[in-house]
């Protein structure tokens, strides 16, 4: 009998659940893309597939279901370039307070001034993968495919008037 008791009061006291920290509440719609890239390889996971509201100016990095049909090397070279090379850009992205958000969904909105949204379909472009650059209040930019760090930065320094890095230092006097 007291094996017994002893038992079911270890049973018990395993099974008792403990306060776990709590964590900051966030926007489950919107994953931050840096400084850890939420997306996996992997089309099973499901993390971003809820379509995302845009509200502010971001870069969306998108990753679609549709990269299965790749080689698994190919689908592995492509994701490791799409987050080193906006890795490259996140700190540019950071000064400019330009969020940059990830997600699996096919579909994003656009928040537009009159509470109302502009749907943005990603499926059926050239490539499952890629960039979205959104300033609410004028056209989006899609870049489909893997673009180099730097073809990155110029696309993003003419989406959103970014100042060019060479014009940021002090001018050189001429003699």
């Amino acid at each position: 009998m007291r094996q017994a008791i002893a038992l079911v009061l270890l049973a018990g006291a395993a099974c008792h659940s403990r306060k776990l920290p709590q964590r900051a509440a966030t926007d489950s719609s919107a994953r931050p893309a840096a400084p850890a890239f939420p997306l996996r390889r992997d089309s099973s996971d499901t993390s971003g597939d809820r379509p995302q509201v845009i509200s502010d100016p971001s870069v969306v990095v998108f990753w679609l279901k549709g990269v299965d049909t790749l080689s698994s090397d190919d689908r592995a070279s492509a994701f490791d370039d799409l987050r080193s090379y906006t890795a490259e850009v996140a700190s540019v992205l950071a000064d400019n307070d330009i969020q940059l958000l990830a997600t699996r969904s096919d579909t994003l909105y656009i928040s537009l001034p009159n509470k109302q949204r502009r749907a943005v379909l990603l499926s059926g472009l050239d490539y499952p993968y890629g960039y979205v650059l959104v300033d609410p209040g004028g056209p989006e930019r899609i870049l489909t495919g893997v673009y180099s760090g730097d073809d990155l930065l110029d696309e993003l320094q003419a989406y959103f008037d970014l100042p060019d890095e060479s014009d940021s230092g002090p001018p050189r006097s001429t003699t």
